[in-house]
């Protein structure tokens, strides 16, 4: 059974005629006769009574245009849905973020995305880079946006942005007192060994990196505090607990009352890569891909400011 044979039976049944129906549909009247003859030999009933002068509905006839109104309706619809998809007047799309990513980026890039794509719905997972990269290779989100390296297999991601690193210290701090005798100084990863270092708990991408950077230069880092939150980890520095390092762009958008000061580390100064990761074989949908393209432009914008 063919969509076409359901919209020729429509028409016959609305016409009541094969002739005037042919006409409609464009085609000639002996090539409908045997598309609806077709369809009845499939059905195993008969549509239609044909008579000299008129062609009647039959009990099955009724039945079956009541259901093949409803299934060529839904194909139109479905045709201005996929239109209005592809077209990105309306759609949907799960996102997964790193919360503390999430918290200083986001707020820039969803306000750009929805005024340029109203129609589109977003949904948000926050969760650690572990657990998003599994809700991720499982297809529970569409994209999520996540820092290098990825431990799952099956993703793939597209680069973002390159975001340094930076030193956060309280602000009577040694190293702040060197900083603001000479502005264009930087810190070694090797001068911070016999600091106390406060990270992010296990779980999170970042803290990764931090330990990584220390070993790096040459040892264990002293931890004396954990905790899941980066605005945490900033408020206990400013408090005089210990250090930290912290992604360039979370530094700028500070939004507590108690600020650590930030320094920028020696060359070659750490970075973190941002990327978006989804499904290795998944392909991207229009709105997830308008999502990236909205937010390399954002990251372009803010480290141009």
């Amino acid at each position: 059974m063919e969509l076409r044979q359901l919209q020729y039976a429509l028409m016959i049944a609305a016409e009541r005629n094969f002739s005037r129906a042919a006409e409609k549909l464009h085609i000639a009247q002996p090539s409908l006769s045997q598309q609806l003859s077709k369809l009845e030999k499939e059905l195993g009933v008969l549509l239609f009574q044909r008579n000299t002068s008129s062609v009647e509905l039959t009990h099955a006839g009724s039945e079956f245009m009541k259901r093949a109104q409803r299934i060529v309706d839904e194909m139109s619809l479905l045709r201005v849905e996929m239109e209005d998809i592809s077209q990105l007047r309306k759609g949907r799309i799960t996102v997964g973020s790193m919360p503390t990513t999430g918290s200083h980026l986001l707020p820039h890039v969803l306000p750009e995305f929805r005024s340029g794509y109203s129609g589109i719905d977003v949904t948000l997972v926050e969760d650690t880079s572990q657990n998003l990269e599994r809700l991720t290779a499982a297809g529970k989100t569409d994209i999520s946006l996540l820092s290098l390296p990825l431990t799952e297999p099956a993703l793939d991601y597209e680069r973002i942005a390159d975001e340094p690193i930076d030193l956060a210290v309280p602000p009577n701090h040694p190293l702040a007192l060197r900083f603001s005798a000479s502005p264009l100084a930087s810190v070694d990863m090797k001068e911070l060994q016999h600091e106390p270092f406060i990270i992010l708990k296990k779980g999170q991408g970042f803290r990764k990196m931090v330990l990584d950077l220390c070993h790096e230069a040459g040892y264990e880092p002293q931890v004396v505090f954990e905790s899941s939150n980066m605005e945490t980890l900033q408020s206990l520095v400013a408090a005089g607990m210990g250090i930290t390092l912290v992604p360039r762009f979370v530094a700028r958008s500070k939004r507590s009352e108690l600020l650590p000061l930030y320094l920028p580390l020696a060359d070659p100064v750490p970075y973190r890569t941002l990327v978006i990761a989804y499904r290795k074989g998944r392909s991207l949908s229009k709105a997830a891909e308008a999502f990236i393209v909205t937010l390399q432009d954002t990251m372009k914008n803010l480290n141009r400011s």
